[in-house]
């Protein structure tokens, strides 16, 4: 009975700042970031907030209770200088968000490779969300270790002709430098008809970043839902992956609403933690 209504709780509270208008993009000087009792974060992946400025998208991933983000290029452009750069690193100390990647990036040239390093490096990420060719993993490899920055290599499941699956990059990265390893995005992974839970559980050591969301169907033609309102088993996965012991985060990518995605992330964020209230 306890379980269930920590889980009332916490899932309402979700929804509950969603339907208030005003809330939800209210000011976030005195919001706090809530901490997990895991060993893992949760965080945002600001593709979810490609309609808004950087500052906006800062500003939404706090109000979403997280302080953890990737920033997708549209929040920081790749051909960025250091004192833009630079800028940015401030702004996010100052509001008390980690900024832990960037991605997706996509590495078609090693002048992209060299390009993605760089602006990591300079903006202090530890890791690149990216989509590396498979004919650059060599010379990708050698930046890694140079850097010492972690490549998340993404999968984008029906249609990509790169990385489909995570099995995909896994069979090409298993023997290489411990720090190349997945973004696992779940949604993308479902829509192949592939279990998130069992790639999970298939790759986990080399599972480094998690993108998290739930859609319609298990097929090519599934699309971003509210988590909790799709087809993927949250309570299952989740108990996966703190059964196994993940350290990483698991980034909310919403692509679904991106003029107005905070409800629905919110509802999201509530269901996840709910599921978690009641482990």
């Amino acid at each position: 009975m306890t379980n269930r209504r920590n889980f009332i709780k916490a899932t309402g509270l979700g929804i509950a700042v969603a339907s208030v208008p005003g809330l939800a993009t209210a000011s976030t000087s005195n919001s706090k970031a809530s901490k997990s009792e895991f060993g893992f974060k949760l965080g945002v992946a600001s593709y979810s907030f490609r309609e808004f400025t950087q500052e906006q998208a800062l500003d939404m991933t706090l109000r979403c209770g997280v302080n953890q983000v990737t920033f997708k290029s549209m929040h920081l452009p790749l051909d960025s200088d250091k004192e833009t750069i630079k800028k940015t690193v401030a702004l996010c100390k100052q509001k008390g968000v980690n900024l832990y990647g960037g991605g997706v990036i996509y590495m078609k040239s090693k002048a992209d490779v060299d390009q993605a390093f760089e602006y990591a490096k300079t903006a202090e990420m530890k890791m690149i969300v990216g989509v590396p060719n498979h004919d650059l993993l060599d010379y990708v490899e050698g930046k890694v270790k140079e850097h010492d920055i972690m490549l998340a290599i993404h999968n984008h499941g029906p249609g990509d002709l790169v990385y489909p699956s995570a099995e995909s990059a896994y069979v090409l990265i298993k023997n290489r430098d411990k720090r190349m390893g997945l973004c696992i995005d779940i949604g993308h992974t479902k829509r192949i008809n592939r279990d998130p839970e069992q790639d999970l559980k298939d790759f986990f050591d080399r599972v480094i970043d998690v993108h998290i969301k739930d859609v319609t169907a298990a097929s090519a033609e599934g699309k971003t839902c509210i988590i909790g309102r799709g087809v993927i088993n949250f309570p299952s996965f989740m108990k996966s992956v703190v059964k196994r012991g993940y350290k990483g985060t698991l980034s909310l990518e919403y692509e679904a609403e991106g003029k107005d995605p905070l409800p629905g992330m919110m509802e999201s964020f509530g269901f996840v933690k709910g599921v978690l209230a009641m482990m």
